[in-house]
């Protein structure tokens, strides 16, 4: 890998992993009204809603500081595309809204997923 390419792999892996230690840091300190939309899953929560948004919370910001500090950065990418998938799920169910709370939810939604599709090419990424 040249120098350049390095260095922009770098970047982009340290700027998707801020992002994750900023809003995870946000959920783990004030779950808010995430409680209700986690306990709205349809899913069984292997704890209190509370306690797993602030665990989700927690692990997005360990996640994010790996990928910064390029620790273990492809289980890094994983465990936060794992954290990803109820997040999205849960705080983003446009489909079941109307009118610019709809629309605001689905361009979250869709932003989430483009998170995701980064974390799969830094998973999927040949080493070197």
């Amino acid at each position: 890998m040249g120098l350049v390419s390095g260095l922009g792999r770098r970047a982009g892996q340290a700027a998707l992993g801020v992002m994750f230690v900023k809003l995870g840091a946000d959920a783990a300190r004030s779950p808010g009204a995430r409680v209700q939309k986690a306990a709205d899953l349809p899913l069984p929560l292997p704890m209190e809603p509370e306690l797993a948004v602030r665990v989700n919370g927690a692990a997005m910001v360990a996640g994010g500081a790996a990928l910064i500090t390029n620790k273990l950065p492809r289980l890094a990418a994983l465990g936060l595309l794992a954290s990803m998938v109820p997040t999205t799920l849960a705080g983003h169910r446009f489909w079941e809204l109307e009118g610019a709370d709809r629309k605001a939810q689905e361009i979250q939604f869709y932003k989430n997923l483009g998170l995701m599709g980064g974390l799969v090419a830094l998973i999927t990424r040949r080493a070197g």
